[in-house]
């Protein structure tokens, strides 16, 4: 079983940027999927970001997208989430998931292993 550990949450104002990282240990995570998923407090965990193994696909909410990249390094086991021109509704713990390489890339059920997330706060 892959154990997931996120960091580069925090605080920033709105307009700034953060980078996230999910580091894995157990087994290498070249052959999953990888995805990046947001709970606000009181909301749904929804879909941010993912990308596949082999790294040539990538999805993303329409929320996020043009401004967050997310990429990966098999050879570190890591997958990345740069966030940019940040606004409060960003605001939220981000998880990071992988999931098996015949997965969708977008549906929550479909990642078998998850973190315990980082708190990301956009200031107005």
């Amino acid at each position: 079983q892959v154990q997931l550990v996120e960091s580069g949450g925090g605080l920033v104002q709105a307009g700034g940027s953060l980078r996230l990282s999910c580091v894995a240990s157990g087994r290498t995570i070249s052959s999953s999927n990888m995805g990046w998923f947001r709970q606000a407090p009181g909301k749904a965990r929804e879909f941010v970001a993912a990308i596949m193994w082999s790294g040539g696909v990538t999805n993303y909410a329409v929320s996020v997208k043009g401004r967050f990249t997310i990429s990966r390094d098999n050879a570190k086991n890591t997958v990345y989430l740069q966030m940019n021109s940040l606004k409060p509704e960003d605001t939220a713990v981000y998880y990071c998931a992988a999931g098996p390489s015949r997965s969708s890339l977008y549906r929550l059920n479909d990642y078998d292993a998850w973190g315990q997330g980082t708190q990301v706060t956009v200031s107005s």
